[in-house]
Formats: structure tokens, sequence, C-alpha cells
């Protein structure tokens, strides 16, 4: 993995543009939706980019940029039609320990910005390490087409009861157990009900566990699509050898590890309400099925 994805707090971040043509104009459109600082330095300007600071979103500098003011930005983005000062200014930046976008240059670039749909607090990101951005772009229109606008307002609603949430649930797991019931319930809609859905959360949250069985010999990549969001639910993986790569890229990533524990110990976390992944031999997997006739089987195409 070249590009670490990572979701930047704007709030007071500092943002430098160089440049403010199209391209230039292009990139505000994005960077003005967020709550950073942004100064643009270019002498020459296009309308949009002027209406921005014209409405005081931006600070612009009508004047050619100068090496003094490569310094206290967080980020800087040098799109001018000059290639060489491109460059110039980049390696600059770079030595200051500035992160750097050069727009359509990736080999001066410290950072990339990936192809985004935005729902408010919901961010989807798509990136392909600038090998094929066209093919980010056609992923960005499905995602378009499958997240609705309401999101947005679900996510509003859902970040003002946390507090709530959190004081009337101690437990992170009853938590946990509640938000699935309520999204179960509610699903990607902001209605009249949405607040209905919200209240009923609250009953009934006691609920036994879930055991998933695997055997270490099944290639991850053939279980069925129904079995990700029980991966993505774990609270524990339970495993005698190290998961391989393609099943460690399935399961909830800050789910507990550990070794198989005895029966007892998974019967009484079960009734817990522990959601477990056992990964085991065949010898091992076929005695905890004859033992946990509830727990789920997962095998390619089938659960």
């Amino acid at each position: 993995m070249q590009y670490f994805p990572l979701f930047i707090d704007t709030v007071s971040l500092n943002v430098l543009m160089v440049g403010a043509g199209d391209v230039a104009s292009r990139k505000l459109a994005l960077l003005t939706r967020t709550e950073a600082n942004i100064h643009v330095i270019a002498p020459e300007v296009n309308p949009e980019v002027l209406e921005l600071a014209e409405s005081g979103r931006i600070l612009l500098s009508m004047r050619a940029v100068v090496r003094a003011d490569i310094q206290n930005y967080d980020l800087i983005y040098l799109a001018t039609a000059n290639d060489a000062l491109n460059s110039e200014l980049a390696t600059l930046a770079t030595e200051r320990g500035i992160w750097v976008n050069v727009v359509d240059n990736p080999a001066f670039c410290r950072f990339i910005t990936p192809s985004i749909v935005d729902r408010g607090k919901l961010v989807v990101a798509i990136s392909t390490a600038g090998a094929a951005p066209v093919f980010a772009r056609d992923i960005r229109a499905r995602l378009e087409t499958t997240l609705p606008h309401s999101l947005k307002p679900l996510f509003d609603f859902v970040a003002e009861k946390r507090l709530e949430v959190q004081q009337r649930l101690s437990k992170t797991a009853t938590r946990r157990l509640f938000w699935e019931r309520f999204f179960d319930s509610n699903g990607d809609r902001f209605d009249a009900r949405t607040i209905e859905h919200y209240h009923n959360a609250f009953t009934n949250l006691l609920s036994r566990g879930e055991i998933l069985l695997l055997d270490e010999s099944v290639n991850a990549e053939l279980l069925p699509l129904a079995a990700m969001p029980m991966l993505q639910r774990l609270e524990w993986i339970y495993s005698e050898n190290r998961l391989n790569e393609t099943l460690s890229e399935l399961v909830r990533r800050d789910a507990n590890r550990g070794e198989i524990p005895a029966l007892s110990e998974i019967s009484a976390e079960y009734e817990q309400g522990t959601r477990m992944l056992i990964v085991g031999n065949t010898q091992k997997i076929n005695q905890l099925i004859a033992h946990f006739p509830m727990a789920k089987h997962l095998r390619p195409g089938a659960i």
C-alpha cells in the first residue's frame, strides 16, 4: 500500500493554493467545503476563484509566488501552468516539512486527493494511487447512486444522539448492539420514523452471542457475501495459527485475537453475548460443530 488513507481534521488547518486557473478552481470547490483556512496566490485569477475571495471564503493574493511563501502551512497545492516552478516549490516544501500536492504530477506529491463521495459526516474516499483516476471516478459514480442523500441528516442525528447513548448504556458491547439494532430497523432513511426506531433500539438489548466456525484450509475469497457483515461484527477471533492476509482483510480489524479456548469458555462467552470466529483445522472444526449446534459453519458458497 503506497498511499495510506487518512482523514484530516480541517479545523484550523492552513492550506496554500498556488495558482488560480481552472484546475485550481476544481480543487478549491472541494477544499472550500471544509473548515480549512485557505490562501490562494496567483497573478491571474479565474471568475470562480475571484468569487470565493469576494465572499470571504478564501484569502487571495494576486501576485506571483515567491520562495518565502512556502512556509507556515500544513498543506500546499501547486497548480500553476509552469512545471519547472511547481517542481522547484514542491522540493522546497518537502525540505521544510510541509505536505505538498503538485496537480497531475504524482512524482512530486507528498499526498494525493482521492475521489470523494460526500454525505456530510459520512465520507467515502476512493484512490487508485494515481494509476487510474478515470476508474476511481467511475467507482465514485456508482457509489453516488447507491448512497442516498438522506444519509447526511441521518448521521447528523446519530452524532447528536451519541452522548445520550453513552450515558444510558455504559458497556461498549451494549452500545454496539444498540446501534446495530437501530440501523437494522431504520436503514439509510431519515424520516418521521427515525426517532421511533431510535427509542425502540433501547429495548431487549440482552442477547446471546454468535459462534462462526471456519476451516483454515478454506479460501476466504470464496465465502458467501452473507458472511461479510458477520465478520465485521466480531469481538473475538480465535485461531490455532496466524490468519492469512485475505481473511485478515475481511474481519473486523479491532477485534481481539487469541488462541482457541476450552469448550466451557466458549460456551460462557456465547451466553454473555460475545461474537466470535474460530479458525482451526478440519478435525477441530468438526469437533466444534458437534459441540455447538447453534454455531454457523462458514463454507464456500454457504453458511
